[in-house]
Order: C-alpha cells, then structure tokens, then sequence
C-alpha cells in the first residue's frame, strides 16, 4: 500500500499548518514556500482540504486557510480521505462495488472489512499534532 503525491503532498501542507499559531491564517503561497510543494499543487490540495472540512477559508485582506478544528481532533485517516476517498484496501469492501472475478467463491472477502478497519483504525491513531512534531 502506498499513498499518492497528492495524499502525502496533503499531509506535509497539514503538518506544516499545524506548526503555525492556532487560528493563524494562512495562504496557499506561504505553504508552498514553507513545504517545497509547488504553488499549483498546494493550491489544489488546499481546496480539497477545504472541502473536506480539515480547512476554512476567508477571502479578502485578512484572508486566508485555517484548520477548521485543533491539530489533536484531526488525524492521519481524515487527511487521507480528503484526498483519497474512503479508505478501502480491496474493491469488495467498498459498498455497491461488485467488480471481483471471485466475487461469490471468494473465502477471505468476509475478513477484508476488519482489516480495513484495522489499517483505517491505526491512521486514526496518528493525531496531526504528531505529524507536526520537529524531529532532529
């Protein structure tokens, strides 16, 4: 298993805001400067971050992105999913999905939604103020 660009780009962006005061606003320019990401990369992330309500947004002179909610009550899975969608290690554990060729015959399709849980549980488990520790 490994995240896309875009999920592990989401999850610098977050980290680094976290390591900004609490409620500071910030831009897309700024993160970008701070994270090495590029500005139209950062630029779209923090939209889908908006969207998925790890950011807010106000326009105008004091303008700018914050966190909707404190660094401890967002985690690792919330910034995922705001990239990636629902956490699903197999298709068969998404609802409505049926596009298995073993679909019917398969033995392990009824464990795939506790392992999903599992890794799904255990990226909830990193809060983003761990992610936003500075480490030397």
């Amino acid at each position: 298993m490994r995240l896309s660009s875009l999920a592990d780009y989401a999850v610098v962006m977050m980290s680094a805001a976290a390591r900004h005061a609490c409620g500071s606003r910030l831009s897309a320019t700024v993160l970008a400067e701070e994270t090495g990401i590029p500005l139209p990369t950062a630029q779209k992330l923090m939209q889908r971050l908006s969207h998925a309500g790890l950011l807010s947004s106000t326009r105008g002179f004091a303008g700018g992105f914050r966190l909707t909610r404190p660094a401890a009550a967002i985690n690792l899975a919330d910034i995922i999913e705001a990239v990636e969608g629902p956490i699903a290690m197999t298709s068969c554990v998404d609802d409505g999905r049926h596009d298995c060729a073993l679909e019917g015959s398969c033995k392990v399709q009824p464990h795939w939604p506790q392992v999903n849980d599992a890794v799904r549980g255990a990226l909830a488990a990193v809060p983003l103020t761990r992610l936003a520790e500075v480490r030397s």
